[in-house]
């Protein structure tokens, strides 16, 4: 059984003792934010597993010689939706990016390490996304990619975002991976909007999701259909930063 650690916690992740870790979680502390170091082991991280909040990897080439500690934080990183912050090298950030999506990293610091502008960062994501403040989590799925990263860049700093191209890759993501609203392109190649929403509602793990499509057609038959399908609304791909930013708050607001 893992261990659960109460309060607000951040799980550091070194391969050794490390003083510069060590530092951290004495500031941390010294900010009221409880910190654990924990080693690049499997067994040993899965103890804190239950009370993490927020995930900090110090990268060295130790760490990415066990490729198995970093699959298995990717997961419970991507099943509990926690932050991550990485901590080293160019090299090293492209290497762990092999292994874990972009999309779940929170913060990456390089060395030599600023220790001062790390505590706030992590003093100012416990304060935002922990408890009540935790941000809310929206999953795009729509299969042009260029399109679907603008939306992602557009979230990215209001919202814990999802990416995938289709329908599969949606419900593979949502086995895993919790969301609060998703965003579903209405046409799509192989299984449509309409067909995924389908899908989506006949699984009882996902049919409470909320679900907004993303359609390019702004005549009344689309509309029409788009509506009968029981979303909660629909939204143009004309549509501009600040009014989607706007739409999702409004919903989020007034669910």
């Amino acid at each position: 059984m893992a261990e659960q650690i109460n309060g607000k916690n951040v799980v550091i992740v070194s391969y050794s003792d490390s003083f510069l870790a060590k530092s951290v979680i004495t500031k941390l502390s010294a900010c009221g934010v409880r910190a654990v170091l924990v080693h690049a082991d499997i067994k040993e991280i899965e103890k804190y597993s239950d009370g993490m909040e927020l995930v900090v990897i110090f990268m060295s080439e130790e760490l990415e010689n066990v490729p198995e500690t970093l699959v298995y934080l990717k997961d419970i990183i991507l099943d509990k939706d926690l932050g991550l912050i990485l901590i080293g090298e160019d090299s090293q950030f492209a290497s762990v990016k092999r292994t874990i999506p972009e999309t779940a990293v929170t913060d990456m610091f390089k060395r030599p390490l600023d220790i001062e502008k790390l505590i706030k960062r992590i003093s100012s994501y416990m304060d935002e996304n922990t408890g009540d403040k935790r941000m809310k989590t929206v999953l795009i799925v729509d299969d042009d990619f260029t399109y679907m990263r603008t939306v992602y860049e557009w979230l990215k700093d209001t919202y814990h975002v999802g990416m995938a191209s289709n329908g599969v890759q949606a419900i593979s993501y949502l086995a895993k991976n919790k969301a609060d609203l998703i965003l579903l392109d209405y046409e799509m190649p192989i299984a449509n909007g309409p067909q995924v929403l389908s899908m989506l509602k006949s699984d009882s793990d996902t049919g409470h999701i909320p679900v907004m499509f993303l359609t390019g057609h702004g005549d009344r038959d689309s509309v029409l259909s788009v509506v009968g399908l029981s979303p909660v609304d629909y939204l143009l791909k004309t549509i501009n930063k600040q009014a989607l930013l706007k739409k999702l708050e409004d919903f989020f607001r007034n669910p």
